[in-house]
């Protein structure tokens, strides 16, 4: 098992590409489409840097998984998908998050029942990846949907485990993921997160996001759970959940909605494809006024 990991330093979010080094298949974990609110751009630099290390390594794509729909930057699934194939995984219940935001954003066309995605899991949901075994964690708390996957390889005799954890908890020194998005819950996250710790100390982490404090440390892609165990600012080992959740709610009410949050949950939730052309042959976005405090 091989882990590459991207970061696109704009929404500051990881891309991983796992590889199971004996049959060279692999997954891309949450890939990103680079979008400009300001000018309308979209662009494929993010992506077209995943897709020519999958090429240049003549590896065959299996997987294109989204741990939730993101709320801080667009998918770029199905343009990877279009260049390299691949299915695109998503938790079940993002039926859940289709439903609350269809009604935001009045899309009367928009199917509800997750059927724009190729494979959906949920707790325990197995893929297989060579000789890697990839199993499906449902981790609720930032969005009722969020699902972490853990890897197995035990090709090598020494079982090696690894967890691509979504938005769940981040570096030690930036704490955990926010839970005031719709159906969020920080009672959920702290639950999510316990069961995360409870896997050995030396299994690594692989963080969707990271944001290093200003003027300090470079961006982490991975931590190991032994070392949230001790230092996590929002959840080291012996943090009391009603502690922890009086902490993220108070928190929470003093956060800003994230710069892509509109743009990026309308294309999320469904698959990551882009909105029809209009007659004009124009794509356009939609902006609910006052919807989200």
């Amino acid at each position: 098992m091989n882990i590459h990991s991207f970061l696109d330093r704009d929404t500051e979010t990881f891309t991983h590409v796992l590889v199971d080094t004996a049959s060279k298949h692999c997954a891309i974990i949450d890939p990103v489409l680079d979008f400009d609110p300001a000018s309308g751009k979209i662009s494929y630099d993010n992506a077209n840097n995943v897709i020519g290390f999958v090429k240049s390594q003549a590896l065959t794509l299996d997987y294109i998984i989204e741990t939730h729909a993101h709320a801080d930057h667009l998918s770029s699934a199905p343009y990877i998908k279009a260049q390299l194939g691949g299915k695109i995984v998503i938790g079940k219940y993002i039926d859940k998050v289709q439903k609350t935001f269809k009604t935001i954003f009045n899309f009367d066309d928009l199917a509800t029942d997750a059927s724009q995605f190729d494979i959906l899991t949920e707790e325990g949901s197995e893929l297989t990846l060579g000789d890697l075994s990839i199993i499906a964690m449902h981790v609720p708390g930032h969005t009722p949907a969020d699902m972490a996957y853990k890897v197995t390889d035990k090709s090598a005799g020494n079982e090696k485990i690894a967890v691509f954890i979504g938005d769940t908890i981040f570096a030690p020194d930036v704490g955990s993921a926010r839970c005031d998005f719709p159906h969020g819950s920080a009672e959920d996250l702290y639950d999510s997160i316990q069961r995360l710790l409870a896997l050995p100390d030396d299994t690594l982490l692989y963080l969707c996001h990271d944001y290093p404090p200003k003027g300090g440390r470079e961006h982490i892609a991975t931590v190991c759970v032994g070392e949230q165990k001790l230092r996590n600012i929002h959840v080291k080992q012996g943090t009391p959940k009603a502690e922890f959740v009086r902490m993220r709610n108070q928190r929470d009410k003093t956060l800003a909605m994230p710069r892509l949050i509109l743009p990026s949950v309308q294309v999320n939730i469904n698959a990551g494809e882009l909105p029809k052309p209009e007659d004009n042959g124009v794509r356009y976005l939609k902006i609910p006024l006052n919807q989200l405090s």
